[in-house]
């Protein structure tokens, strides 16, 4: 009796677990029409600290876009590097830079969110389009490519920022890790339900900013200017998302593994302020792949391996297909080959941030 319901519970995960996948197509059969091409001026904000180095490297890809009118709003948040040097010197060159520096005296807050939010207000136009120091976008219609998204009613653009691919098992698990969170914001923000969003590539208004108080909900807290940006502001009508090629951004991972582990423990403890039905489906996603892999081992030895097999070999097929049509589209390379492995890795990485935050509180972010 026992071995019968915790069969239908297995039957009940997996279930899950596939609709969760088909739900994740659902970005890449959607129909758009055809945008006209955006020409309004465009703000595109960079929070720099200590980022000469990255400044000198990307910067260029940034000022080179093919758009009609943009201007390049830099945060320089009291950097001791060179940073300044950096960005006046690009300036010498390109009228459409704008220094913000925020100093020591201004630096009360100790806080990212502080220095955009002065960004933000010396922004010279209403549409706002947000890149970190250590990205690039991958084509020079980046900045047309999000900008088209906006409308009357979409005052909120999603994009997608990939890790730039490198040949080593950390930046495989990280690129696998980072892309899976990016099908879930993505296709559900598709379905009415946008609930968060990566800071690489985001874009907003003004107004929209203003009208959900910026970020004064959460100023104290050290990460979430995107996606606790985003539980403020977005809804199932204002916010847009952007899958072109073009619209891509390309980050540089510059972490260690161990501290973007403590990153995603830290991320972990932002969701306690995630609305609950967002809550709900991130822990439904989480908690249903480890009952189907738990429940699905312990049957194996009380079936005969042809029913076991016959749903593990459904999983990985639905898997497969969806995963290799995402990464396809999403220009990530190599993930599809590794596909067993990489679920699996994916949630020891989640089981592991679990218990480091049970038994203890993330330590503040360096």
């Amino acid at each position: 009796m026992v071995l019968t319901v915790v069969f239908y519970v297995f039957i009940a995960f997996t279930a899950i677990q596939i609709a969760y996948y088909l739900v994740f197509t659902s970005v890449f059969f959607s129909k758009k029409g055809t945008k006209k091409q955006a020409t309004f001026p465009v703000s595109v904000i960079i929070f720099a600290k200590n980022n000469a180095e990255n400044l000198t490297n990307f910067l260029p890809s940034i000022l080179s876009q093919n758009y009609p009118t943009f201007e390049v709003v830099l945060i320089d948040n009291n950097s001791s590097d060179n940073t300044e040097e950096v960005i006046n010197s690009f300036a010498l060159t390109n009228s459409n830079i704008k220094l913000v520096s925020v100093e020591n005296n201004e630096a009360f807050w100790g806080s990212k969110k502080y220095a955009l939010t002065l960004g933000i207000k010396a922004a010279k136009y209403e549409y706002l389009l947000f890149i970190e120091p250590n990205c690039k976008p991958i084509s020079e219609f980046w900045i047309s490519e999000m900008s088209q998204e906006f409308s009357i009613e979409k005052s909120i653009v999603l994009g997608y920022s990939t890790i730039k691919n490198e040949k080593n098992i950390s930046n495989f698990l990280i690129r696998f890790y980072h892309f899976i969170s990016a099908l879930q914001y993505l296709n559900f923000a598709k379905l009415g339900i946008p609930f968060m969003a990566d800071g690489k590539n985001l874009a907003y208004t003004k107004s929209e900013f203003y009208r959900a108080k910026g970020y004064i909900n959460h100023m104290k807290q050290e990460l979430g200017e995107d996606d606790l940006f985003i539980q403020d502001a977005a809804n199932e009508t204002n916010t847009a998302f952007c899958i072109q090629k073009n619209s891509f951004t390309e980050s540089v991972f510059l972490q260690t593994f161990s501290n973007w582990f403590l990153n995603q423990r830290k991320k972990v403890f932002l969701k306690k302020r995630y609305q609950p039905k967002h809550r709900f489906l991130i822990g439904l996603f989480s908690v249903s792949k480890f009952l189907f892999y738990v429940l699905g081992i312990i049957l194996c030895f009380f079936y005969p391996y042809e029913i076991m097999l016959s749903f593990f070999g459904t999983y990985f097929l639905i898997q497969f297909i969806v995963i290799g049509i995402a990464s396809k589209r999403m220009e990530e390379k190599n993930l599809i080959f590794f596909l067993p492995f990489l679920d699996i890795s994916f949630l020891l990485i989640q089981i592991s941030i679990f218990i480091a935050n049970l038994t203890s509180k993330p330590t503040h972010w360096k």
